[in-house]
């Protein structure tokens, strides 16, 4: 995810809300933290995936191969 134009966002948000009934603190608030949670579950994904890589370079030869005796 890029957030590098998030504060930009959150500024326009906050100028765009000013005369709206709700307040731009809360609104701002509610946006921060829609963004905080989308990246969290982002980054349990990746953890997710490479804690299952590392398992994997293990044994990477594990199944590769079937021993047979006739």
């Amino acid at each position: 995810m890029d957030f590098s134009n998030v504060d930009l966002a959150l500024g326009t948000l906050m100028a765009y809300d000013s005369g709206s009934s709700v307040s731009s603190g809360s609104l701002a608030y509610a946006v921060g933290t829609a963004v905080l949670s989308q990246s969290l579950d982002l980054t349990q994904q990746m953890g997710a995936s490479m804690i299952q890589m590392m398992e994997h370079s293990v044994n990477p030869e594990l199944g590769g191969n079937i021993d047979m005796y006739v």
